[in-house]
């Protein structure tokens, strides 16, 4: 076959933060496939056909991007943040192990891109020193049931959690019950990070505690990142406070 497909991640917002090989495959593509708000973002070429769709419709996206591949068509598939971090490139490869056995000699290539938890903690200060996992809210694909466990096992691990999806529209509740299951396990005063539309116009960064957090803050733009009994904030005289996570586990006890 000669086409070929990239799965590319356009980082959290800026620009500057697209890797240079994401911008090398985007520019070749004939055609650019996604969730119209990404493709939006990328700015537009003499001869590129683009591909917007809403958001929910991964996997006809992905069937869609495949498709055209196997007619000999440079595809680019986009994603926010990182594509293997609850974005296309599992619903491109789930596509793949499904679907036309001759998707399964394409060319496909997944280019990585800064993820919302790494912009998040770059802000923050070193809130990823330690050990910490990632935990999507979204119950659009498992049962909330599994959510739980989840969240439940990560505060047994004492993990730093960062929390993806934290709330929609059609899920407002589901943060608030999140907090509600890790105030049940954690301390009160473990340090809590909301950031959101971290690089873009509209940033905002609110530092509290598990126990004074407002759930209702959090929206789909934004990460919430809740720290593991090590975190601590390092105040700043006049200026917001670093979040850090020790690299050494009890040495600050």
């Amino acid at each position: 076959m000669t086409g070929s497909l990239f799965v590319v991640g356009l980082g959290p917002g800026p620009a500057c933060w697209i890797a240079p090989e994401a911008m090398e495959a985007l520019n070749a593509a004939s055609d650019i496939v996604g969730y119209q708000p990404y493709i939006d973002r990328i700015p537009e070429r003499a001869g590129q056909l683009r591909h917007g769709s809403d958001n929910r419709v991964e996997l006809d996206r992905a069937q869609h991007a495949l498709a055209m591949a196997t007619e000999g068509r440079r595809v680019a598939v986009v994603s926010g943040g990182d594509p293997g971090v609850f974005a296309m490139a599992a619903a491109v490869f789930e596509a793949i192990e499904s679907g036309d056995p001759t998707w399964r000699s394409l060319d496909v290539t997944v280019i990585p891109g800064i993820s919302a938890m790494q912009a998040a903690a770059s802000r923050l200060g070193a809130p990823l020193g330690h050990d910490f996992c990632a935990i999507s809210l979204s119950d659009n694909l498992k049962p909330w049931s599994i959510v739980e466990r989840r969240l439940r096992a990560a505060a047994d691990g004492d993990f730093v959690i960062a929390l993806y999806n934290p709330a929609s529209k059609a899920r407002p509740d589901r943060i608030h019950q999140a907090f509600g299951l890790l105030r049940d396990c954690k301390s009160e005063s473990t340090p809590v990070a909301f950031a959101r539309a971290i690089g873009r116009d509209d940033e905002r960064i609110v530092l509290t505690t598990l126990g004074g957090a407002e759930p209702g803050l959090a929206d789909m733009s934004t990460l919430v990142m809740i720290g593991s009994s090590e975190t601590r904030f390092i105040d700043r005289p006049g200026r917001t406070p670093w979040m850090l996570t020790p690299r050494s586990y009890g040495a600050g006890r």
